[in-house]
């Protein structure tokens, strides 16, 4: 599942809440979720794990993890 399936599968206001649990604005949260910006290795960590597993890291950064 990709960041952005995930999202709409969630309640409004779930990308702030997000963001604001990875410390990250809203807007560089969407950056990375429509693909015009790239997720560190850690913070795809993180959100792996805030989506309890259903946004794989190797989803996030396949360039990275495989």
């Amino acid at each position: 599942m990709t960041l952005q399936e995930y999202f709409s599968t969630q309640p409004r206001g779930a990308i702030s809440r997000m963001a604001t649990q990875l410390g990250v604005s809203r807007t560089w949260l969407s950056l990375i979720t429509n693909g015009h910006a790239s997720a560190s290795p850690i913070m795809c960590a993180m959100i792996e794990r805030l989506t309890k597993g259903k946004v794989k890291r190797k989803v996030i950064r396949p360039d990275i993890f495989e």
